[in-house]
């Protein structure tokens, strides 16, 4: 995940680094400001992990929650499929 993206997803991304990484506060998070390099360093400090194992956990988080967002768009799209299906269906048995 680029620094970009990272910057435009952040504040819906907080709750979940929190979530991850508990020893980082908000104060941490608001030094970070989105940055990913910034947020290693963090997670470097807050948990004595060497750059290389910061850089891992960080990836590992990206991973989980990249496959997340397109597990519920799967899911959005089946279910948008399901539901014209169904209203084509409905409008068949009403219309002949």
């Amino acid at each position: 995940m680029n620094s970009n993206i990272l910057q435009g997803k952040w504040k819906q991304l907080k709750g979940n680094i929190k979530e991850t990484f508990g020893k980082l506060t908000d104060d941490d998070l608001t030094q970070a400001e989105g940055s990913a390099d910034k947020l290693l360093g963090v997670l470097q400090e807050r948990y004595g992990y060497t750059k290389a194992q910061a850089q891992a956990e960080w990836d590992k988080f990206v991973q989980k929650h990249s496959s997340e967002v397109e597990d519920a768009k799967a899911n959005l799209d089946a279910s948008a499929k399901e539901i014209t299906a169904a209203a084509a269906a409905a409008k068949k048995s009403m219309w002949g």
